[in-house]
Order: C-alpha cells, then sequence, then structure tokens
C-alpha cells in the first residue's frame, strides 16, 4: 500500500509521536447519541496504560520503517533525521475506542467503500491519513481490521446528505423533514438524500496494523468543530461493489486537529468561502471536551509533505487503540 508524493522533498524530517485516539460521546444536538460512563474510561485508560511499553516500541519500530519507505527517491540522495517519539511511553492522555460512542447522524454505509483513496473530485488541502490500530487487549497490532473513515467537504457537506444544509442545526433539519427528534436514532433513520460517495473510505491494516488513506483536510458545519469519524470493524466480509457484508465494530471515535492548523487551513480557498456560518473551535465544541476528559488527547499529529508548508499537503499520524474484548457484533 504505497502513497504517491511530489517528486521534491523534504531533507530533513522530524516526526512527532502518535496518538491513541479518543472519542467518548456526542451532543444531543449535534450528534444525537449517549455519553460513555466514568467507569468505561477508568477501564479502558488501565488497558491504554497496561499496554504503553509496547505501544512505544511499535511507534520506534514503525516511524523507522515509514521514513525509509516513503522518504527514499532511488534517483536522489537524502539525508534523513529521525526523532523518537516525543515521549519514550505512552502517557496517561490515551485511551481505548469502543462501539458504544455514537457514529453521528451523517453516516451511510452504503457509500463506505474499499479505497485508499476517498477525495475523489472535492477541492481542498490533501491529506494521507497514517493510522496504525493496536489491539490494547494483547498490546499487539492488529491486523486486518477494516479502518472506515467519513468526513465533511471543505464547505461542510457530508456526501450522501448534500441536500442537508451544513449551516443548519440538526433538531431544525429534523424538523424541516418532519421527523421528531425523540423518535430519530441514528443508523436507523434513513436521511440520506443522494448516492454521492466523497470523503467516504474503508481500508483494512496490514500484518503490522497499519493503513492508508488519501483524502483532504475537512470543512466544518454548524456547531461542530472540525473533526473525521472512524470505525475499526473485525471479522468482516465485503460485497463485490466494495460495501461491507458483515463486520463486527470494535471501535467508534473522532479525530480531530490542532486548533492553530485549523484556523490556518481554513484562511485557504475553498474552505474560505465557507461564510455563512462562524466555525465552532475545539474549545466551544460540545464533543471535543468530552473527548480529553481525563488528559485524554483525540488531535492528530501532523507533518507538511514538503517538510515546509502544510497547505501543499499534509500526512497526519494516528494510532488506534481498540478492545477487541469489547465487540458490538453485525
Amino acid at each position: 500500500m504505497a502513497l504517491f508524493f511530489p517528486s521534491h522533498q523534504p531533507a530533513n524530517m522530524h516526526l512527532p509521536s502518535a496518538l491513541l485516539l479518543s472519542a467518548l460521546g456526542a451532543s444531543v444536538l449535534a450528534h444525537p447519541g449517549h455519553h460513555i460512563s466514568a467507569r468505561e474510561v477508568a477501564r479502558r485508560s488501565e488497558m491504554a496504560l497496561k499496554c504503553r511499553d509496547h505501544v512505544a516500541n511499535y511507534h520506534a519500530r514503525r516511524w523507522d520503517r515509514n521514513l525509509a519507505r516513503r522518504w527514499h527517491d532511488k534517483t536522489a540522495q537524502y539525508t534523513i533525521q529521525t526523532e523518537a517519539p516525543y515521549y519514550p511511553t505512552i502517557q496517561n492522555d490515551t485511551c481505548v475506542l469502543t462501539p458504544e460512542v455514537t457514529q453521528g447522524p451523517y453516516v451511510y454505509p452504503p457509500s463506505q467503500t474499499l479505497r485508499q483513496d476517498m477525495a475523489e473530485d472535492q477541492p481542498g488541502v490533501p491529506l494521507w491519513l497514517d493510522i496504525g490500530v493496536l489491539d490494547m487487549a494483547t498490546c499487539a497490532p492488529l491486523a486486518n481490521a477494516l479502518v472506515d473513515m467519513w468526513h465533511c467537504n471543505a464547505t461542510g457537506s457530508y456526501s450522501s446528505f448534500t441536500g442537508l444544509s451544513p449551516n443548519t442545526p440538526f433538531p431544525t433539519l429534523l424538523e424541516e423533514l418532519d421527523v421528531d427528534m425523540d423518535d430519530y436514532e441514528i443508523g436507523v433513520t434513513d436521511l440520506h438524500t443522494d448516492h454521492s460517495t466523497f470523503l467516504r473510505g474503508m481500508w483494512p491494516t496490514d500484518r503490522n496494523g497499519m493503513m492508508e488513506m488519501k483524502t483532504i483536510f475537512p470543512g466544518f458545519y454548524v456547531e461542530r468543530a472540525i473533526h473525521i469519524h472512524v470505525q475499526v470493524h473485525t471479522n468482516w466480509t465485503a460485497r463485490a461493489n466494495g460495501t461491507i457484508v458483515t463486520g463486527d465494530t470494535v471501535s467508534t471515535g473522532q479525530l480531530y486537529f490542532a486548533e492553530e492548523l485549523e484556523a490556518q487551513i481554513m484562511a485557504l480557498e475553498p474552505y474560505a468561502s465557507h461564510t455563512q456560518i462562524n466555525r465552532t473551535t475545539n474549545a466551544d465544541d460540545s464533543v471535543y471536551f468530552q473527548d480529553t476528559d481525563g488528559g485524554f488527547n483525540p488531535v492528530i499529529s501532523v507533518v507538511p509533505v514538503d517538510g515546509e508548508d502544510v497547505s501543499k499537503g499534509m500526512i497526519g499520524y494516528v494510532t488506534l487503540g481498540v478492545d477487541s474484548t469489547a465487540i458490538e457484533e453485525a
């Protein structure tokens, strides 16, 4: 599974540490769902701490291997300098995902297909997501886990839901559609308006628990910070068209970005053309504060593809810690 980058590569790359993802629930107003109990948070935190030495060693090997593969050009010689992760071991700002987290109102499995490039023709800053999946029950990389992702485009719209305004609060959308909020159920109530598939994709991890996906940096919609939805499935099978037939969900969550990076990218076109609403920052988001409760950190680390300018494209690194003992069967 290879990525294709511009021919001019940086002479020096300093890679930040990967972070285990946390996503703990959702606001009824933004993403209808329920909250994870404090007991469950503590249980997963304990699992993450148990695996921290294994994870640190895994990351060290991962960076060395990936840099050798990504940044070596047979037609030129470059001096590559790498740094160890910022912390020698995983700190207590990590947690494990479980299937009880909300998947949000814009999940639509018929539009999720197997592919490594889900950008389609959507304009925006190129983003290559480098995702590792670890089984926190065994502290080992999780092979053949299907990583399923979806997010909005540069101006806030989700594929398959382009008929719904990204500038209208979700309860108002339901009211306009004559759907009672009390009757709405994520994944059951069908609100899709079309069959577009942009910025949705899935790909399995290799034997080292790694997968890669090309997309664009997400935009924003009303009442939510910039984020990417992600699920991890095991024991999955796919149809000929690339959609899932069956699969057990072992994690559901949301990925975020640093506020400074978001402000920089949102100043660029086509993001800057989304002026109908103000962007919700991480600090003001109704879901983000739950994801960081107890010091958990769900923010993706990024490096610019050319080593200098993220606006020309970036690589995002994140490791998903999943609890294979907590499974939502298909």
